[in-house]
Formats: C-alpha cells, sequence, structure tokens
C-alpha cells in the first residue's frame, strides 16, 4: 500500500508504532520495522543520552529498516538534556523523529538541518496547524479514544480526522481506536495517510513488557478506562483499576482544591513497577479504550500481516462490491 506517509518515511505499510514510556525500546521498534511499519525508540525511557545511542546501535542491529525515535517535551522539575539526546539522533543517523508535548519549535533547526523528517503528535486541529506552521513533515492526530494524553477539547477520530483532512496539506496519521484493518481503512476514508498504533503494539510478544501488563490489556473491553488528572488540565486515559478509582476519589473529594501532590503516589514512578515488575495495579499507566478490540498477543509480524490483509479484502471486496451493486 503506497501513501504519502510510506513515502515520507521509505516504508512498506502506514503503520507506525509510537512513542511509549518504557515501551519503546529495541526489541519492539525492530520488530515493527522488519514486519514494514515503522518502529520507535523512546528517548526519555533510557534515561541519557548516551544510553539512547546504545539502544540506537542495539536497534540497527535488529533491523536495517527505518526506524524513528520519540522526543516528548514536557514541563519537568530537571529539564532533560533535550540538545544532547538531539546530537545523539543526529549523530547516530537516524532519520525520522516523532515530537510529543509542548511545542518542538526551538529543536527543530538543528533536525531540520541533518535532513531528519519531523513527524509532531497533536490532539487538535489548531494545534496541528502549528506543527505545520513550524515546519514538521507530518502530525499524528490524536483523537479522544487515545490512550495517554489525549487533550482537553474530547473530539472523537470519527471527527477529528476529516476536519484535521479539511486544514491540514502536510500528511498526518490517525491515533486513538487503531487496531486493525478496519481501523485502518477507515482513517484512509478520513483522510489520514496511515494510522499509529500504542495500544494494540503493547500486547504483542515483541513488547518489552512483563506479560501481566500484556494480559491485562487482553482481559479489558472498551469499557476499563479512566481519565484522570482532569481537573489539572493533564488528562491522560489510563487502565482501571483499584488506585485509579483511588486516585479518581481523591479528585472528587478535592475538587478545585487539588494539586498534583495529592495524586503524586499513584502517577510518579508507576512504569517500572507496571512494565518492568508486572504489578499491574501499582497505579495510573496509560492504556486507549481500543483494549476493547484487543483479543490475543500476535508477533508483530502477523498483526502487521493481518492487517493488511483485511485492510486489502475490505477495500476490494467489501467496498468495491458496494459499487458493483
Amino acid at each position: 500500500m503506497r501513501t504519502r506517509i510510506t513515502e515520507l518515511f521509505g516504508i512498506e505499510h502506514p503503520i507506525v508504532q509510537g512513542g511509549m514510556h518504557y515501551v519503546g525500546l529495541a526489541p519492539l521498534a525492530a520488530a515493527v520495522s522488519n514486519a514494514g511499519g515503522l518502529g520507535t525508540i523512546t528517548a526519555l525511557t533510557l534515561g541519557t543520552p548516551e544510553k539512547l545511542a546504545q539502544e540506537i546501535a542495539r536497534c540497527r542491529e535488529l533491523t536495517p529498516r527505518p526506524f524513528a525515535v520519540n522526543l516528548t517535551f514536557l514541563p519537568a522539575l530537571a529539564t532533560p538534556p533535550y540538545r544532547e539526546y538531539i546530537e545523539v539522533i543526529i549523530a547516530s543517523g537516524v532519520g525520522i523523529v516523532e515530537t510529543a508535548g509542548r511545542n518542538p519549535e526551538e529543536y527543530l533547526p538543528a533536525l531540520k538541518e541533518a535532513g531528519i523528517k519531523v513527524i509532531h503528535k497533536c490532539t487538535s486541529v489548531r494545534h496541528a496547524l502549528k506543527a505545520e506552521r513550524i515546519g514538521c513533515d507530518a502530525v499524528s492526530v490524536d483523537g479522544f479514544e487515545c490512550g495517554g494524553h489525549p487533550g482537553e477539547d474530547d473530539i472523537p477520530n470519527m471527527i477529528l480526522l476529516p476536519r484535521a483532512a479539511d486544514e491540514l496539506s502536510i500528511p498526518f496519521i490517525a491515533s486513538g481506536g487503531m487496531a486493525d484493518g478496519r481501523s485502518l481503512v477507515a482513517a484512509l476514508a478520513l483522510g489520514a495517510e496511515g494510522i499509529n498504533m500504542g495500544t494494540r503494539f503493547l500486547a504483542t510478544r515483541e513488547a518489552p513488557v512483563h506479560d501481566n501488563v500484556k494480559q491485562a490489556i487482553v482481559a479489558a473491553s472498551e469499557l476499563d478506562t479512566r481519565l484522570i488528572m482532569r481537573p489539572l488540565r493533564n488528562t491522560e486515559r489510563v487502565l482501571a483499576n483499584p488506585a485509579v478509582e483511588k486516585l479518581l476519589a481523591i479528585e472528587r473529594a478535592k475538587g478545585a482544591e487539588l494539586s498534583f501532590a495529592d495524586i503524586v503516589d499513584k502517577v510518579a514512578g508507576i512504569y517500572p513497577k507496571v512494565m518492568v515488575e508486572g504489578d499491574v495495579n501499582a497505579g495510573a499507566w496509560s492504556c486507549g479504550m481500543v483494549a476493547g478490540l484487543i483479543h490475543d498477543i500476535p508477533t508483530c509480524q502477523e498483526l502487521i500481516d493481518r492487517i493488511m490483509r483485511q485492510a486489502e479484502e475490505i477495500i476490494t471486496r467489501r467496498l468495491a462490491g458496494f459499487l458493483a451493486g
């Protein structure tokens, strides 16, 4: 399948594995790229620019195909050394960077001068247009269904994607609710040039996380996610568990007086406990509503092959059949 995204990134299939904390490491990124998609290493998970360089080298040993590095710009008490991370990305010859979080404008000149393609994650059309204006090559448009941070507008992809198509000139991919060939065909029909999957890739054999995490996603339905930190305007969609329900109770009790300090023990430092140790009830961790469409734990090759077969069948048989009729 050829789209503007496959041509921009030099990949076979318009399927991207988004950056995920404690998940986007070389084994998963390489497996996705080897299967014809675009795998992504999550830079800040590695902790230092030196360890990122090692992970990029490790990924190159596992795949000859293109892969990306995610760099998330978020407010922090101790700001990560972003320029050093970018120097490593450039020196390592990575050709694609996924940016997320705050506006990446101050870091774009260095990336663009190195010939790196930049795709920025956006949760609204206005943010996508800003990304286009500052020189991003593509955007990932994240609907309200997505795991992690869906923004504050609450616009689902059935509306957000065609709105983005109406406004953008650069290509975009659809994120949130993407799991199979139906998702891909729907996204293409709504104007996207491909799809981004996070939760679906989390439940694959190569995802370098504890099996408890994968089994929790398979067991979950579309009703089993919750939105936390809404009063702080830092909304995150997470998988429901007892710690999350306690967190929500605190939010309700505190109301307008809520501060991050009130819930920090259920949010900060949770990912190692969940992803590495397998304590899925340790606190809040990102998961999309798409869990309701996830029923198995395939390899990345099996998953991507299945998506492309299903997409082709839908386009050439089911949809074409409507026209023939």
